[in-house]
């Protein structure tokens, strides 16, 4: 038996690290899962790996997203948990940036965020019961040179976060947004020799997101923030 009191999980914007590392604690946790990327072929074979069901969709898009839900409720149920992922950046200095790839970087990160919480309420409230993950970064709270898009789309998703934990907390909904505040180690971004545990784990934050799964209601957290411990403040 898990002690995590939710059945079926649903991760936008799937992939290696942070979101691989959660498909893999939610199915050891006993809940069902399925994986969404904009390419199926990105998810296809960790969802083969471990059990999971795999589905594509633009995260951006109102239409793909309800179809997307749609789609999910058939094949492994209405999805009591539902994490979303996906961001964008575009780089460069406010006065020479395309405006076109900062609208598209905003509605991946916020307007996409939106979509995923909407259809997410549209079948939690019923129940009076769910949770809905939402993962920010650094750009969350300070927005750095040349990254405006960036933090933008990343403060909208924490004002979503809030605006909805508050709503949507008094009917049973646990709304969390975590604060990915430092670089997540993977095989291509180890930590160096001379600096160990600098950059965050990605099963260590995959832990994290299931302990707030397991809070009871009247100590739900709202927001956390996951940084290396050997970090300097």
């Amino acid at each position: 038996m898990t002690d995590v009191p939710y059945k079926t999980a649903l991760i936008i914007g799937a992939g290696p690290g942070i979101s691989a590392s959660l498909a893999r604690a939610l199915v050891a946790a006993d809940l069902q899962v399925g994986l969404v990327s904009r390419r199926l072929a990105k998810v296809e074979e960790l969802a083969g790996d471990i059990g999971a069901a795999a589905f594509s969709a633009d995260a951006s898009d109102p239409a793909d997203v309800a179809r997307l839900f749609d789609e999910v409720d058939k094949r492994i149920g209405e999805p009591d948990v539902v994490i979303f992922n996906p961001s964008a950046r575009a780089h460069g200095s406010v006065a020479e940036i395309d405006p076109e790839q900062v609208r598209d970087a905003i509605t991946t990160s916020a307007f996409g965020g939106f979509l995923a919480v909407q259809q997410a309420a549209r079948r939690m409230i019923p129940k009076r019961h769910g949770a809905i993950l939402l993962t920010g970064a650094s750009a969350s709270t300070k927005g750095f040179a040349l990254s405006s898009a960036f933090a933008m789309g990343k403060f909208a998703l924490r004002g979503l976060a809030q605006s909805a934990a508050r709503e949507l907390g008094p009917k049973g909904i646990h709304v969390a947004h975590f604060i990915i505040d430092g670089g997540v180690r993977s095989a291509v971004r180890p930590d160096p020799e001379e600096r160990p545990d600098s950059t965050l784990s990605p099963d260590g934050v995959a832990r994290a997101y299931l302990e707030v799964l397991r809070q009871p209601r009247d100590a739900w957290s709202f927001e956390v923030e996951l940084r290396p411990w050997v970090e300097s403040f």
